[in-house]
């Protein structure tokens, strides 16, 4: 399982090192690719195979259907770290994500994403006011 959340700094080609708990988790080719509130989604090639199932199954006559799958397949690109544990961040996905220098990687179980420093401070001090509030929302964990 993705867990933890990791802070690295983009060099100048674009490329952004994954810590060594991420990439044995993550497997090769990972597969990255726009994700939800403008962060990039990292998945494990198993992951991404059950994603793929999934908008195959969408309808084709649904516009919404349709808009998703091209934004998440349009983006999408196989990556393999390189010997120093470095993955490169295309420039549109760089630009998608606002990401500059700094970035923040974060395991969510089984997906790895990918967000500018910038923008995932400010989630996460949005998403704390509410994170007790949302909890009781949408499960009971039983904790």
């Amino acid at each position: 399982m993705l867990i933890g959340e990791y802070r690295h700094t983009v060099d100048d080609k674009g490329r952004l090192f994954v810590p060594a708990r991420l990439r044995d988790e993550l497997g090769e080719p990972l597969v990255m690719t726009r994700g939800l509130d403008q962060c990039l989604f990292v998945f494990p090639p198993a992951e991404w195979r059950n994603l793929e199932a999934k908008l195959r199954a969408l309808p084709l006559a649904q516009s919404s259907a349709r808009a998703f799958v091209r934004m998440l397949l349009s983006g999408a690109c196989e990556c393999v770290p390189d010997k120093q544990g470095r993955i490169l961040l295309p420039q549109t996905l760089r630009e998608y994500a606002g990401i500059d220098r700094e970035a923040v990687l974060i395991g969510v179980g089984n997906r790895m994403e990918i967000w500018s420093a910038e923008r995932w401070t400010r989630y996460v001090e949005e998403a704390s006011e509410a994170y007790s509030r949302i909890a009781e929302q949408i499960v009971d964990l039983g904790i």
